[in-house]
C-alpha cells in the first residue's frame, strides 16, 4: 500500500503542479524536504542513543521484564502472539507509557526498539505481523494524559486557562485508541489481511526468520536465567523506596506552590502539570539506578546500547526522505486546499467547521505543519487562544499522530513493505480523533 500512496502523492504533485503553475514550489519543495528529512534523522540520533543506552540498562537489570508483568493481562489480549516474557513485551509497554505520559522524545526510540524485538519473530520477512500492526495502531493513535505542546502554545499567547484542554483530549484521545484497536482487530481477521501474511515467501527467507526466532527465545531464556541470578546491592529495597519518596514529595510540592500568575487551576491539574515536567529527568535517573543496584556497569552498557542508535538512523534515512519528499511536494503543489474543497460537502454535513480541514488533514503527514496552521489560529484576532474552534484544534491536535511519519519509521527500520492493515487502522483514528474532539468540545467546552 505504501508504494501506491508514495508515487500517487508525487504523480499528483506535479500534476497539480502543472495546472496551477505551481511545478517550481514543487521541485523546490523535494529538495527542501530531504534536507529537512536528514535534519530530523540527524535530530533524533542524539535522542535514540539516549533511550537506546537507558533501555539496554532496563534490559540487562532485569527492569524491562518486571514492567512488562503489570500490563501483562492487557498486553496479551492486544498481542496474542508475543510471549509475555519476551523483550518485545517489555520495550512495548514501555513506549505506550512513554506515548501516555507525552514523553514524545521517547516515545519513538522505545517504539523502535519494540519493532525490532517483533521482527526476531516474525516468520515473514518485510512483511508486517499482526503484533507489529497493532503496535502502530497503538503509536498513531495513543492516549495523552498531557498534551505538552499545544498547552505550551495556549500558554504562550496568553490563554485564560491553557489545561482546560487536558479533559477534553484525553477523552478524544481514548475514542480514537478505541476505534484504532477495534478497527485492527477487525481487520487482521479479513481474507485480504491474512492473504497477505499468508503470501509464500522463499524458503531460505522463512527459515533464516524461524532460526532467527530460535536464537532469540533462546537468549530470552539466557537472559531470564541470568536475571533471576543477578545479585542485589545490600539495602536496595530501601535506597528505591527513599527515592520513590522522594520523587512523590517533589510532585506533591511542585503540585502544591502554582507557577507565578496561575490563575487558581484545580489541584488534580497542577499535579498533572509536576508529573508532566518532573516524569523524564527522573525516568533517566531510575534505569541507571536500578541497574547500579543490580552491579551492573552502567556506564559500560550505557554506551554498547547507545551504539545501536547509529545503526537504527541509518535503516531508516531512506524511508523518512521518501515520505517527507512526496509529501512536501504534494503540500506545496496546492493538494490540501483541493482536498479541503472537495471535502467541504461532508464536513458541512457532519457540522465540522471548516476552519479545522487543513489542520485535519495535513496532521496525518506533517506534525510541524499542523503545529503552524494550530499556530495561526491561536494568534490570530479573529480566533484566539480561548475560542472554542481553537480549542477543538488544540485538542484534536493532540488527539492523533503523523501516521505517515511513524509508518515510515517504524517499518523502514525492520524493512518491512507490506504494511497490511497497519495504515487503515491509523487513519481511521486520523478521522475519529478529530470528530470526537469537536463533539466532546462542543459537550463539555460549547
Amino acid at each position: 500500500m505504501l508504494n501506491y500512496i508514495w508515487l500517487g502523492l508525487i504523480g499528483l504533485a506535479v500534476l497539480i503542479g502543472g495546472f496551477t503553475g505551481k511545478i517550481g514550489e514543487v521541485g523546490n519543495a523535494s529538495v527542501s524536504s530531504a534536507k529537512l528529512a536528514v535534519e530530523l534523522a540527524g535530530g533524533l540520533l542524539g535522542v535514540m542513543t539516549l533511550w537506546l543506552g537507558l533501555m539496554r540498562l532496563a534490559d540487562k537489570a532485569g527492569l524491562v521484564k518486571r514492567l512488562g508483568l503489570v500490563l501483562k493481562p492487557i498486553m496479551v489480549w492486544l498481542f496474542p502472539e508475543v510471549p509475555p516474557n519476551h523483550p518485545a513485551m517489555g520495550a512495548i509497554v514501555l513506549n505506550v507509557a512513554a506515548n501516555i505520559l507525552g514523553l514524545n522524545n521517547a516515545a519513538t526510540p522505545l517504539g523502535l526498539r519494540a519493532m525490532n524485538e517483533l521482527e526476531t519473530l516474525n516468520k515473514r520477512p518485510g512483511v508486517a505481523t499482526n503484533a507489529m500492526c497493532m503496535l502502530l495502531a497503538i503509536n498513531t493513535s495513543s492516549i495523552t494524559l498531557i498534551p505538552v505542546t499545544v498547552i505550551g502554545l495556549l500558554a504562550l499567547y496568553h490563554g485564560k486557562n491553557p489545561t482546560v484542554i487536558i479533559g477534553t483530549s484525553l477523552a478524544a484521545t481514548a475514542v480514537a485508541h478505541a476505534f484504532a484497536i477495534g478497527t485492527c482487530k477487525l481487520l487482521e481477521r479479513t481474507r485480504w489481511s491474512r492473504r497477505q501474511l499468508e503470501e509464500t515467501v522463499s524458503s531460505t527467507q522463512t527459515r533464516e526468520a524461524h532460526q532467527a526466532a530460535v536464537e532469540g527465545a533462546e537468549i530470552e531464556e539466557k537472559a531470564a536465567q541470568a536475571d533471576a541470578s543477578l545479585p542485589w546491592v545490600p539495602g536496595s529495597k530501601w535506597i528505591l523506596a527513599g527515592v520513590a519518596g522522594i520523587f512523590i514529595a517533589m510532585v506533591l510540592a511542585y503540585a502544591c506552590a502554582p507557577s507565578p500568575g496561575e490563575t487558581g487551576h484545580a489541584f488534580p491539574l497542577r499535579l498533572i502539570d509536576a508529573l508532566s515536567v518532573l516524569v523524564l529527568p527522573w525516568l533517566i535517573l531510575l534505569f541507571p539506578l536500578y541497574a547500579v543496584l543490580r552491579r551492573i556497569p552502567v556506564y559500560d552498557e550505557f554506551v554498547e546500547g547507545g551504539k545501536e542508535g547509529f545503526h537504527v538512523i541509518l535503516r531508516i534515512l531512506p524511508y523518512i526522505v521518501a515520505m517527507l519528499v512526496a509529501v512536501g511536494m504534494f503540500q506545496a503543489a496546492g493538494g490540501m486546499e483541493i482536498i479541503t474543497s472537495i471535502l467541504s460537502p461532508v464536513t458541512n454535513l457532519l457540522h465540522f467547521p471548516s476552519e479545522l480541514v487543513p489542520i485535519a488533514l495535513i496532521r496525518p503527514f506533517s506534525s510541524s505543519a499542523a503545529l503552524a496552521l494550530l499556530a495561526n489560529l491561536v494568534s490570530s484576532p479573529a480566533y484566539g487562544p480561548d475560542n472554542l474552534i481553537t480549542l477543538m484544534a488544540a485538542t484534536f491536535y493532540g488527539c492523533s499522530e503523523t501516521t505517515f511519519y511513524v509508518i515510515a519509521v517504524y517499518f523502514g527500520s525492520v524493512g518491512v513493505r507490506k504494511t497490511r492493515h497497519a495504515i487503515p487502522a491509523g487513519l481511521v483514528a486520523d478521522i475519529v480523533g478529530p470528530i470526537a474532539a469537536v463533539v466532546i468540545c462542543r459537550a463539555v467546552l460549547g
